[in-house]
Formats: C-alpha cells, sequence, structure tokens
C-alpha cells in the first residue's frame, strides 16, 4: 500500500521533531559502551533492536524524500511512536547515565538535549 503524500508528509515531519539527534550525533553515539549495552538484546552476542533501528536512522536521515519507500515511512511511524511511548516512562531523578537515556539515544532522541 502506498502512502498518501499527506500521509508521507505527516510521517516525514513526526519523525524529525521525535528524532533530535543530528545524523553525526547519533552515528558517534552508535559506537559507544553504553549504546551496544542499551535495550533488549536476543542473545548476550547480538546486537539490541535499538542499536539496529539506529543504524537505520542515520540511513533515513541521509534518504532525501523522495527516495523513501514505504518501507522507510513504517520504520519511521515505528520509531516515533517508541520515542512517544519510552518517553512517557521517564524515571525519577537524574537520567543522565541511565540505561533509559541509553535506549532512547539509541533510536535517535536524546531527552536531555
Amino acid at each position: 500500500m502506498n502512502a498518501t503524500t499527506q500521509d508521507r508528509e505527516e510521517t516525514i515531519t513526526a519523525f524529525q521533531h521525535a528524532v533530535n539527534l543530528p545524523a553525526h550525533r547519533l552515528e558517534q553515539w552508535l559506537t559507544t559502551e553504553e549504546s551496544h549495552a542499551a535495550g533488549q538484546h536476543k542473545g548476550k552476542s547480538q546486537e539490541s533492536t535499538g542499536h539496529a533501528s539506529g543504524r537505520r536512522i542515520v540511513q533515513l536521515m541521509h534518504t532525501k524524500k523522495p527516495d523513501l519507500t514505504d518501507d522507510d515511512l513504517a520504520h519511521m511511524r515505528k520509531v516515533t511512536g517508541y520515542i512517544h511511548r519510552h518517553l512517557k516512562q521517564r524515571p525519577k531523578g537524574d537520567v543522565t547515565h541511565s540505561r533509559w537515556r541509553h535506549s532512547l539515544m539509541n533510536w535517535g532522541h536524546d531527552p536531555c538535549r
């Protein structure tokens, strides 16, 4: 199913508002130990879902709007939904070095920005 022009624009705008890390900063973050440790891992040696998503987010940020596929838009909606849900689960206290923040950062959002 192809997204309408309005749906595409709404998805892209929501994604751009939710993802507040620039591509270069997200790429840097994804190389850190904290990034690799955050999120849910299916096995000890496997990459977390959020870390894999972060790599895909960087690709999406480098993709021109007309070149975005329906699959890309679906992932953008997934990212936006994850960020909005996760923000509602903010723990009490300082989150600067929390796994909660690190997980969000894997998805392209730094709640401390």
